[in-house]
């Protein structure tokens, strides 16, 4: 199966943006544009063309520099038809199950409603952005879909190859696995992934991208069906809208 180059790129004080580009073809894109600055100086590093540039949704953090990095590379937008209204002008608007292909490297979108209603992942051979839907160590806050939409998204993405890359969008791990701590005390895999967070942390090194297969070990969100017993629930949206709203406390 073709793999795509991945580039990570830190933006603004704790965002990511990705480049993407097909090894045979040359064919590259940008995922979220928090600051185009950076993505051009890792585009002119490696004297990569920019042709497409694919946003998970519209919050400012994650599109504000695309209308700068339009004008420097005359690169195609794509994203979300539902969330069109909020996002920068599109050049191609997509729904869950359309394909995108860099290359000869074909990518599915998911909608992963819950973060914002109408955010959508990129899944390619390998690796998937998630942008602030599945973070490494947790998932991002319900600003606008319900606790239920949220779970059925975060399936989609379970569901994936456990060696999948999970590209999110922020440095958020250290704190999300100090909250995780505090509702899976005894987990082995946790305790690994905090001290080799840390370690990271002290070499500015990024935590992102992370693996589906340990989120699934050490992530409290995907975790909830396991956990709940501990935290006094019957169901798994239920025990996952109460780690949710321990999160939001903490």
């Amino acid at each position: 199966m073709p793999m795509l180059d991945l580039v990570t790129i830190p933006c603004l004080k704790d965002n990511y943006a990705f480049l993407i580009r097909d090894p045979e073809t040359g064919q590259c894109a940008c995922i979220d544009v928090p600051d185009a600055i950076p993505v051009i100086e890792a585009l002119q590093e490696r004297g990569w063309k920019l042709g497409m540039i694919l946003l998970t949704h519209h919050h400012a953090d994650h599109v504000q520099g695309v209308a700068a990095l339009v004008e420097a590379t005359g690169a195609m937008v794509l994203g979300a038809r539902a969330d069109s209204a909020r996002l920068p002008r599109l050049d191609r608007a997509l729904a869950e199950g359309d394909r995108v292909t860099i290359g000869g490297v074909e990518g599915v979108v998911l909608d992963v409603s819950g973060h914002t209603m109408g955010h959508i992942a990129f899944s390619f051979p390998g690796m998937c952005f998630t942008a602030d839907s599945l973070m490494a160590g947790g998932c991002g806050r319900l600003f606008e879909g319900s606790p239920a939409v949220m779970w059925e998204s975060l399936q989609k993405l379970a569901a994936l190859p456990d060696d999948t890359l999970i590209c999110s969008g922020h440095e958020y791990t250290a704190s999300n696995l100090r909250f995780a701590a505090t509702v899976d005390p005894d987990n082995t895999a946790l305790a690994a992934r905090i001290a080799a967070t840390a370690r990271a942390n002290a070499m500015a090194e990024p935590t992102v991208p992370s693996t589906l297969a340990l989120e699934k070990a050490t992530n409290p969100f995907l975790r909830a069906p396991l956990l709940k017993a501990a935290i006094g629930k019957t169901s798994d949206v239920e025990a996952f809208a109460e780690i949710r709203a321990r999160k939001d406390k903490f």
